[in-house]
C-alpha cells in the first residue's frame, strides 16, 4: 500500500479507469468472438463483421487497445472472411 499522498490517489485514478476500459475491452473481445464463429460456421454476417471492427475502433479511441492492435486484429478478420468465401 502506498504512502504517498499522490500515489494514493494515482492508484485510486488507475483503478477507476481500469474497470472503465474492461467494459470496452471486453466488448471488442466479444464481438471479434462472434464475428469469428459466424465464419467458422459458415454463415459471415455483413453486420456482424461491421460490429466487430466498430468495437475495435471505439477501442482504439478510447485509448484502451492500440491501433496498430485493432489493425492486426481487422486484419486478421479479414483474412478469414476471404478465406472462408472461398
Amino acid at each position: 500500500m502506498a504512502n504517498i499522498k499522490s500515489q494514493i490517489k494515482r492508484n485510486r485514478q488507475n483503478e477507476k479507469r481500469r474497470l472503465r476500459n474492461r467494459t470496452f475491452r471486453g466488448a471488442a473481445r466479444a464481438a471479434v468472438r462472434d464475428a469469428r464463429t459466424a465464419i467458422e460456421t459458415g454463415t459471415p454476417d455483413q453486420a456482424v463483421i461491421r460490429e466487430a471492427i466498430s468495437r475495435l475502433d471505439k477501442a482504439v479511441g478510447k485509448g484502451v487497445i492500440h491501433k496498430n492492435n485493432a489493425a492486426r486484429r481487422k486484419s486478421r478478420l479479414m483474412k478469414a472472411l476471404a478465406a472462408a468465401a472461398k
